[in-house]
């Protein structure tokens, strides 16, 4: 009767600190509750007719690997994974896992948690694409190096029913001088271009309605004729839709000068204009499109992170680019973990190996940026829980007491 008495003083004692455990977490980041299990003892060679059990004992401590509500908190390193799986972190060149997202970065652009553990995911190569090669993912927060213009295109449509202008075109057009006349073009429409150095220009189109279905195109930058006069010749069939043959402007040898009309240091360069996106229909001039793919020096602006995880930095020039990719790790059997505190686990051969993958992707959740995963302890139901453990231990205890007042009972025999 002790030893039954005792066994079930040592089960209670555990429930009672497995919840107490649960409950001391209730407000930690990332927590995930547990659960005491027992199980009866019978000795190996007794009667089935007339066995006694011979107490209880711990069978194992489970974990419960639900999902926790999400807290916003609108810093966008906050991370919280939304379905399964978990962030990987190095620790001292150990791979271990969390569902605690409270991240920042270190003095060298690491992005770590509280422990100083660093988040890995796949990395980007200097063009901004993602890999699939996994490492140790850093904020870059250098600016941004100017782009030259390389090309653009052009979508608009050509009035049909306008006229030959009644004066010629009178370029080429030099620095300073006058520009082109009102009654030597149709139309005109301009969009602003970058040199070597990330220096701004300003790219002016002039549209000259030719013989029959024909448009001449003069180009000029910062007033200056750049390129052949005309630079290209549209031609477009009986329905307006232009010849793709006659649809690319080549601008070669252009010189960028600055505001007194001198080069500026930048390097000579040339650029294609695709107008294959051009129409003539019997409607007004408009312009639907017209684009570069140029830009200037920027300076970093901030990060934003997406659902699949993708770390993108964000410029003052309006340019992004991606820093890299947040992974996920997933196990057979997370209930083999072993956990290491500061709500990390390791792998085991219990658990499996580690499955990485993308967010989103198989079977893992998504990524949400500015939020973070509470404990999922059900408090109301954990307080219950300890109630019940505390009884089970009076109750043991009471066993003991009455074992105790059998004894002497036997030993006052006379």
């Amino acid at each position: 009767m002790f030893n039954n008495a005792i066994s079930g003083l040592r089960a209670a004692s555990t429930d009672l600190s497995v919840v107490s455990n649960n409950v001391a977490n209730a407000s930690t980041t990332g927590f995930k509750s547990s659960r005491a299990q027992f199980a009866d003892m019978y000795a190996a060679n007794a009667s089935p007719s007339n066995a006694v059990g011979m107490g209880a004992k711990l069978a194992g401590v489970n974990q419960i690997f639900t999902q926790g509500s999400l807290n916003v908190t609108n810093n966008s390193l906050d991370l919280a994974v939304d379905g399964q799986g978990f962030f990987g972190v190095t620790d001292g060149g150990t791979m271990v896992y969390t569902r605690a997202g409270a991240f920042g970065t270190d003095r060298d652009g690491y992005i770590v948690n509280n422990a100083g553990q660093r988040l890995a995911g796949y990395l980007a190569n200097g063009a901004g694409a993602v890999t699939s090669q996994l490492g140790e993912l850093r904020i870059d927060t250098s600016n941004m190096p100017p782009s030259a213009t390389g090309s653009g295109t052009a979508s608009l449509n050509l009035d049909a029913g306008s006229l030959a202008p009644a004066a010629a075109w009178s370029g080429p057009f030099a620095f300073g001088g006058p520009g082109p006349l009102p009654e030597t073009y149709n139309s005109a429409s301009s969009l602003t271009i970058y040199d070597s150095l990330g220096n701004p220009h300003t790219l002016s189109l002039y549209f000259v309605r030719g013989a029959g279905n024909a448009w001449n195109v003069h180009s000029l930058v910062d007033g200056v004729t750049v390129g052949a006069s005309p630079a290209a010749t549209l031609q477009f069939d009986a329905n307006g839709v232009i010849d793709p043959a006659t649809a690319e402007l080549s601008l070669a040898g252009w010189q960028p000068l600055d505001a007194n009309g001198v080069a500026n240091g930048a390097a000579l360069q040339g650029f294609t204009f695709s107008l294959a996106g051009a129409t003539q229909f019997a409607s007004p001039f408009s312009v639907n499109a017209l684009s570069q793919d140029g830009f200037g020096a920027g300076e970093f602006s901030r990060i934003g992170i997406d659902a699949s995880g993708v770390i993108t930095s964000f410029f003052s020039n309006g340019q992004s680019k991606a820093l890299g990719q947040v992974a996920l790790y997933s196990f057979a059997n997370p209930q083999g973990l072993q956990q290491l505190g500061d709500s990390a686990w390791a792998e085991t051969p219990s658990s499996g190996a580690a499955i990485v993958g993308a967010p989103g992707t198989g079977s893992l959740g998504l990524v949400q940026s500015g939020a973070l995963e509470d404990s999922n302890v059900d408090l109301t139901a954990e307080l219950v829980h300890l109630i019940l453990a505390q009884r089970n231990y009076q109750a043991n205890a009471k066993t003991i007491q009455t074992a105790d007042s059998v004894t002497q009972a036997i030993m006052n025999l006379r």
